[in-house]
């Protein structure tokens, strides 16, 4: 099995390099492929670059794996390593069989799934017709043991392609609830795994007024990302704060399907009406 692998935290970030790892015990050089962003790209949701180059640059991960880093977003990064620098590596018209996304520094769940660039990655992919998985670690305070959630991670995407399920245009959104280096945090084995639906309730913004030393005012997000107007029993932010490892199937088709005879009748001429 041939892997790309993305994140949004960019190429050097200890969450892509620790899940690039785990991924390595079972995979060759020849196997793993890393495209991920130059810089931090957090929270940059599913934006693509079209007035700016996307400027690359090979880097070494270490055992004989390279990587490449572009200076663009992370659907960016998906876009252009399967138009490009996938055939350039394994020949024209070769495609990954799967694509994985993040290690993330932070839980994508809820509907934060939308803002995610991890999450965005994934779907992009998935769009273009390559099964993904987007993976992301949910932080504390605590010192985080990215080594372990990323074991975690890796046991979920084993189990995903285990089942046999993944199909083309397929992607799957998998949560590691905290993996800390001490504290109640600290694994003590292998973590359940739930199937789930996102929760739909959205976050409660917070920002602090402040002031410049001039006199204009400006605004600091405050909120903590993971604080929802409410959490549905059962749902992915329910289940990762319960410590399941959450995986959740995600669409990329907005339709809402049920209304659209609904809507075709309420829009229609009033000449067909009659």
């Amino acid at each position: 099995m041939r892997v790309l692998l993305c994140n949004d935290d960019g190429i050097h970030a200890p969450g892509i390099q620790a899940l690039h790892q785990h991924l390595a015990r079972t995979l060759s050089p020849d196997e793993l492929f890393t495209v991920a962003p130059a810089t931090v790209q957090s929270a940059t949701s599913h934006g693509i670059t079209f007035t700016e180059p996307l400027m690359t640059e090979t880097v070494d991960l270490g055992g004989g794996y390279g990587g490449i880093a572009v200076d663009g977003r992370p659907a960016d990064c998906i876009k252009l390593a399967l138009s490009e620098l996938w055939p350039d590596r394994f020949g024209a018209g070769a495609a990954p069989d799967l694509v994985v996304s993040g290690m993330n520094a932070g839980a994508n769940c809820g509907i934060n799934v939308i803002y995610s660039g991890t999450v965005a990655a994934a779907i992009e992919a998935a769009f273009l017709g390559i099964p993904s998985i987007a993976v992301s670690l949910h932080l504390g305070r605590g010192p985080v043991d990215f080594d372990e959630g990323a074991r975690q991670g890796v046991r979920a995407i084993h189990a995903v392609l285990a089942s046999n399920r993944l199909a083309p245009h397929e992607c799957l959104n998998i949560n590691v609830p905290r993996c800390e280096s001490e504290g109640d945090c600290k694994p003590a084995g292998d973590l359940p795994i739930s199937v789930c639906p996102m929760n739909t309730h959205g976050v409660v913004d917070r920002y602090d007024r402040r002031q410049t030393p001039w006199g204009k005012t400006y605004y600091w997000p405050a909120a903590g990302g993971l604080d929802f107007h409410k959490t549905d029993a059962g749902t992915d932010v329910d289940r990762l704060f319960a410590r399941h490892i959450t995986v959740t199937p995600l669409s990329f088709d907005l339709t809402r399907h049920a209304d659209l005879v609904s809507w075709a009748d309420a829009l229609k001429p009033a000449d067909d009406a009659r």
